[in-house]
């Protein structure tokens, strides 16, 4: 039987989405072990002077307990 747990990261990028997540992502396996998935819960951008300036993601990541 395997038990799991969720933890919530917040992760930011200049360039997009899809960098923050897969650098949320990336971050989240250099800590934890048996990383299995992520969630996307939420996304927002920071405005300066009428431009996005950061892509921000909420993420719910999974990964697998130790026996």
């Amino acid at each position: 039987m395997s038990v799991a747990r969720v933890t919530e990261i917040i992760a930011s990028s200049s360039k997009s989405f899809d960098d923050a997540v897969e650098q949320g992502v990336d971050r989240a396996c250099k800590t934890l072990k048996n990383v299995q998935n992520a969630w996307v819960q939420d996304q927002k951008v920071t405005v300066a002077d009428g431009k996005i300036k950061e892509y921000r993601v909420n993420l719910k990541v999974t990964f697998i307990l130790k026996d």
